[in-house]
This record gives C-alpha cells, sequence and structure tokens, in this order.
C-alpha cells in the first residue's frame, strides 16, 4: 500500500506542505527555564523532519509572561528566544518539513505558584477538582493578551516559521470564553455567540496585522468539550464555519474534550485510530479550508481513507510520533512492520508533561535523546541473555551502533512478559511491538537464537566482551499460609491458557496485572471477584485507562474487595482481615484462583552485585551503582504501611551502606 492520499502535498494558506503526515503539537519539557528551545527540542524535532512528517508543530509557546503553565515550556513573550526558534525551523527546513507553532495562553490550567500571577479565565470558575479558583480577566487585560499574541506570531515569523496555530481548545484561556459552560461575562466578550468568539477574532486580526498578512493562521479547535452544557458537535461545527468565514483562518486543526475527560485528549490504548472521525467529519462539511484531524492514530491505513474521502485533509500522528518518528519514511518504504507503534499506555508521555519533567516513551527510549545514538568507537561482541522487549531493545541498539550482537532466550517465543500483556482487553498492540522489535533485530544482524540457556559454558564459548542481562520478572508468590497447596494459577499462566478457568474466579491483587486478568476472565463470561490489599484498586493504572476499566467491571459485575489484606488460601477462596479496622471476613466457594500480588527479578542480588562489579576498581560510584542495582531486585509496591518509593529509598541507602561497610571490613578504603 503506497498511500497516495498521505503522500500528496497540500496548501495551507500561502505554504505548499509536502504530505498530510503532522506532528501535532505536544508539551515534552525538552525546552530550557528561560524558555529557549534546548539542543535536545532541537534534535527532537529535527528526528521527525528526517522521518518524513510534512508539517511539524512546536508544542504550546507562551504568550503572555503571566501565563506560563510549565518550568519548561517554550516562550515567545520576549525577543530573547526567536533565535532557539530559528535554530530549529532551520534543521527541520533542511528535510523539506514545514513548520508550525501552537500560540498558547493556559487561562485556569496554568500555573500560579510558577508565575506568582494569578490563574485568569473568562469567568471564574475551577478547571477541575483542586485547582485554584481563576480571576475572571479584566477587559484591559485582554487587550493586552491579544497584543501579545501578535508580537508571539511576529517573533514565529522573525525565525523562519512557516505559520502559527492559536490554541483554541482543552479548556485553555481562548476556549473559556468559546464555551458557554465557562463565559458567564456580561461584557463585549460574554452573551451571544459573536461576543464569546469576539477574542479569538480579536487575536487574528492582531496577529495578521503584525505579521503583514503573510503568515498563514491555523485554529485548534475542540470538535467537542464531552462536558454537559460545553461545546457540542454543532456548535463546533458554527465555530469553525465563524473562524473561515469572519476570520480567515486558514486550516483547522480539530481536537475533543477539556481535561475533565481526558480520555478523549490522552486516547489510552483500548481506543482505536479514528475515533474522533464521525466528529471530523462535521467540521469538515463546515468549511472549505484544510481540516486536521487527530485521536489516536498509530498507522497510516484509516487516515489514507479519511484524506481519500474527503473527511479529513491532513492526520496528525500524536504519540505515535513520539514512539516512531520515522513513520511517513516506512510508510513509503514498505517498511511499516518495523514501526514501533504507541500502545497507549500513558506512562512516560502525558504524566511527565504533567509533572514539568522530560517526557519518556515505553517503546521508544530514544525520546529526546535522538543525539545521542551514535556509532561506538570500538566494535565488541555483545550477548544479550533475555528475549523480552528489554532484551531486544538492547540488542537492537546495540547492533545499531555496530556492536556483533548475539541474543540467548531459554524460551521458544521471544517477547517475555510483554507478549503475554498484549492478551488482556485493548492491549493488543503490544504484540506489534514486539514484533516490530524482532524484525527491527534481524535486520540489524542480531542473532537471535530461542531454546538458548544462558549458562557458563554457552556465555564462555560465546567470548563476549561484554553481557547485558535483561532477564525479565517472575510472578510474586509471598509466604501465607495455605498459598503452596490451594492450587492458584498465576495471572501470566491463566493468560498463557496453561490452565483451564472454572466459572468462578477469585484474582487475589488489584494492581494492573490483576485487573487486566479480571477484565480478560469477565469478558469471556466467568464470574470474578478481586482482592486487593491496598484500599484504591487500579492504584497503578493510568487515570484514563480506569475509566475504561472500571465500567467494564460495572458491566460484567465484577465483586472489588480493596482494603483487605489475604490471612489464609484455600482451594475455593481466602480468608482476610479489613485494613485498618482488623475486622475479618471470607471470600469463599470459587472454582480457581489466579495469584496476581506482584513480581520481582529474575537475577538474584548476588548475581546482579557480582556482575556489575567484576573486573572493576571499588569506588564510590561503584557503591552507587550496587545500591541502585537492588531497584531490579526488589521491585517493591504501595503498602498501607509504606509508600513505595520510601521503601525504595530505605532498600537503596541500606545496600549502600552494606557495600561500604564490606569494603571496610575487607580492609579498603572509599
Amino acid at each position: 500500500m503506497k498511500f497516495p492520499a498521505m503522500f500528496s502535498p497540500i496548501r495551507i494558506g500561502t505554504v505548499t506542505v509536502p504530505n498530510r503526515f503532522v506532528v501535532p503539537p505536544m508539551g515534552n519539557n525538552f525546552a530550557n527555564t528561560d524558555g529557549s528551545l534546548s539542543d535536545r527540542s532541537l534534535g527532537y524535532y529535527q528526528a521527525r523532519a528526517k522521518g518524513g512528517f510534512g508539517l511539524i508543530t512546536i508544542e504550546s509557546t507562551v504568550v503572555y509572561q503571566e501565563a506560563k503553565g510549565g518550568p519548561r515550556k517554550p516562550c515567545l513573550f520576549s525577543d530573547d528566544t526567536v533565535e532557539s526558534f530559528r535554530r530549529v525551523a532551520d534543521a527541520c527546513h533542511a528535510y523539506g518539513a514545514k513548520v508550525s507553532i501552537q500560540l498558547q495562553h493556559a487561562g485556569p490550567e496554568g500555573s500560579a505558584a510558577l508565575t506568582g500571577f494569578s490563574l485568569k479565565a473568562a469567568s471564574a470558575m475551577p478547571a477541575s477538582a483542586g485547582r485554584d479558583i481563576p480571576e475572571a480577566v479584566s477587559n484591559e487585560e485582554i487587550y493586552r493578551i491579544i497584543e501579545c499574541y501578535g508580537d508571539a506570531a511576529r517573533r514565529a515569523q522573525q525565525a523562519g516559521i512557516d505559520m502559527v496555530e492559536v490554541h483554541c481548545a482543552h479548556g485553555y484561556l481562548v476556549s473559556t470564553f468559546i464555551s458557554q459552560r465557562t463565559n458567564h461575562r456580561t461584557d463585549e466578550f460574554g452573551g451571544c455567540f459573536e461576543n464569546r468568539m469576539r477574542l479569538p477574532r480579536l487575536i487574528i486580526e492582531n496577529i495578521r496585522r503584525k505579521t503583514g498578512g503573510n503568515l498563514p493562521i491555523l485554529c485548534r479547535i475542540n470538535a467537542s468539550d464531552e462536558v454537559e452544557g460545553g461545546q457540542s458537535v454543532q456548535d463546533a461545527a458554527a465555530v469553525a464555519a465563524y473562524l473561515e468565514q469572519e476570520c480567515g483562518v486558514d486550516a483547522l486543526h480539530v481536537t475533543r474534550a477539556v481535561h475533565l475527560h481526558d480520555e478523549f485528549m490522552w486516547a489510552p490504548g483500548v481506543t482505536h485510530g479514528g475515533f474522533n472521525a464521525d466528529l471530523v467529519t462535521e467540521i469538515k462539511r463546515a468549511v472549505s479550508v484544510p481540516v486536521i484531524a487527530v485521536g489516536r492514530f498509530t498507522e497510516p491505513q484509516y487516515a489514507e481513507l479519511l484524506v481519500k474521502q474527503g473527511r479529513a485533509d491532513l492526520i496528525a500522528f500524536g504519540r505515535q510520533s513520539i514512539a516512531d518518528p520515522d513513520l511517513p519514511v516506512k510508510a513509503r518504504t514498505g517498511e511499516l512492520e518495523t514501526l514501533a507503534p504507541c500502545i497507549g499506555c500513558l506512562l512516560g508521555c502525558v504524566p511527565n508533561m504533567f509533572a514539568g519533567k522530560p517526557i519518556t516513551c515505553a517503546v521508544n527510549p530514544c525520546v529526546g535523546r535522538e543525539t545521542e545514538l551514535t556509532p561506538a568507537a570500538v566494535s565488541k561482541r555483545v550477548v544479550v541473555v533475555g528475549g523480552g522487549p528489554g532484551g531486544l531493545y538492547a540488542a537492537w541498539i546495540s547492533a545499531l551502533r555496530g556492536h556483533q550482537v548475539t541474543l540467548l532466550e531459554k524460551g521458544e517465543e521471544l517477547g517475555g512478559n510483554f507478549r503475554i500483556a498484549s492478551f488482556p482487553t485493548g492491549k493488543g498492540q503490544l504484540s506489534e511491538a514486539i514484533r516490530s522489535l524482532i524484525v527491527k533485530c534481524r535486520k540489524a544482524g542480531v542473532d537471535l537464537r530461542t531454546g538458548a540457556e544462558a549458562t557458563e559454558e554457552s556465555l564462555k564459548a560465546l567470548a563476549p566482551d561484554a553481557i547485558i542481562l535483561a532477564t525479565g520478572s517472575t510472578p510474586l508468590v509471598l509466604p501465607i499460609p495455605g498459598l503452596a497447596d490451594c492450587g492458584y494459577v498465576t495471572a501470566q499462566d491463566m493468560l498463557e491458557g496453561k490452565a483451564p478457568m472454572g466459572r468462578k474466579v477469585l484474582v487475589v491483587g488489584g494492581g494492573m496485572v490483576g485487573c487486566e486478568a479480571a477484565e480478560y476472565l469477565a469478558e469471556r463470561g466467568h464470574q470474578v471477584a478481586i482482592i486487593e490489599m491496598k484500599d484504591v484498586i487500579a492504584a497503578d493504572v493510568t487515570p484514563e485507562n480506569r475509566r475504561y476499566m472500571f465500567e467494564n467491571f460495572e458491566t460484567h459485575h465484577v465483586l472489588l474487595r480493596p482494603s483487605a489484606k489475604v490471612s489464609q488460601f484455600y482451594p475455593d477462596g481466602v480468608d482476610y482481615s479489613l485494613l485498618p479496622s482488623a475486622e475479618t471476613g471470607s471470600l469463599r466457594g470459587y472454582d480457581s484462583i489466579v495469584l496476581a500480588m506482584g513480581s520481582r527479578s529474575n537475577a538474584a542480588l548476588r548475581e546482579t552485585a557480582e556482575k556489575l562489579a567484576a573486573g572493576q576498581p571499588v569506588s564510590l560510584e561503584l557503591a552507587e551503582a550496587f545500591a541502585q542495582a537492588v531497584k531490579e531486585d526488589i521491585n517493591p509496591r504501595d503498602s498501607w504501611r509504606a509508600a513505595r518509593d520510601f521503601r525504595m529509598h530505605i532498600a537503596v541507602e541500606s545496600a549502600k551502606r552494606a557495600f561500604l561497610e564490606s569494603v571496610k571490613l575487607a580492609g579498603g578504603e572509599l
């Protein structure tokens, strides 16, 4: 499939975009704290231009000094940052990509603690529980903000940026003016539709005036706010038509929801590409300017169809462009089997973005570190032990850097627990991720050996210069009375079909693994209960995924028993005590027990320490490395007694002290 529609050029205002693949604006926290784009920012955007994306949008860039939403947000409220944007634009232009900048005022979603200024919105309504109540922005300040948008656009133009995008969605400042739910003003910026649209209209007019009318202007709008009283798709169509006819925008970027319903903004793995398509189609019917669609697109097949059908003009591959910056090139060259799919885990991108930390990616550890992947100075013989995702990725990267790599996997299949994890609801793309790694390893020349256990003899025979241990984890089995004799099945073995399940199933452990096992069983007609020691079921599951998970639990009548510490196992259930009251109870009469109480590293601490320290001089740095290695062996969970982070800290410090004392007892010095 060659995707002719996706690879056809398109004009946005005065600019021709070479294809329909778009990197949308996504906060990454790679910028410097002074608002300039860093070398890391440059490497990140350059990699996606090199990967073939036709339009690259720099993440939400602050236009107003009093409205900075995070410590590492790019800023264009000062001339001081212009040169850093020019560097990024030039790097992307070198690969033929066009560059846009999203201009933003965070409004009620900003950070008063960071800026020292009160949050502002159309009206004094908090964005959500726990957020500060914003001030209704004064009429005078509105006009100052309008000027700042124009000044920021002028600076973008000076930096060689091809177009700008005004953020009018997601509950940020402009969005609060457009929606009747959040705009209760009685001045010229409130009331009727035209008054609520006055702010975006004046912003667009000011941008056009200060850029000489030569800079294409896009607007990002909500197709639906997804809240009662908020903007519907019908409202959004009217907004889109107004922006084209009355404001003269050159294109629209259609997204969805305010932050109260992040599952539509940060769609988890259970959602599929194009879940916003019908809403986008409604917007497309209302306008003649190009429309960009977004919504969990991971592969180009449905994107091609939407463009071909005229239901959208460009497709934004958001988190997919994080997972694999080379998507367009792979689509053009027929190498989609090597595509690293976004698995919708929401573990490293969205949480880090909100925490002000650089984003990471579960399937692309190189994100934000693109410039670090360089050829090795000396080619070595490398042996990787373990064929799960960690081992496969390490083998592939090692081979890319020029090493001779052999991977040993004692099982008959590659993928480890990652492959098994693809069985539960909404996680099918995990198997795609494994297949991608296998293919990339083979293309890079990695010698993949299955059914090959790493022993002292086999390792000696390979004569490696370096050994990488990636042996994964095994289910945790605690010394609880009756457990050894109750006939339990681990969640992993259940998912692999190694044991038949009875009609009634008790899942012991309510973390991610236990909950996904329960979903899997409930969907297949089993009567399921979950018992968990913590006071929250699925505490380690992201909020967006939890919404869908608990809908499933309700649909299938899954019994949830949190704050319950198992004291005794039986072949048909358990006794437990409720925390913190110590009240006792039982869950009995079950046909099968599925164990999902956590996991621990396959490698023992002694083995880890010995391999880490072998041949290295004793030093404080080695002590720290030794201490940190403990994490992989103990893998603690949160409990009612102590938080996971606290327990991890204690373990690391204890390991460090033990190492130092051992050196002293042996007569060494540090």
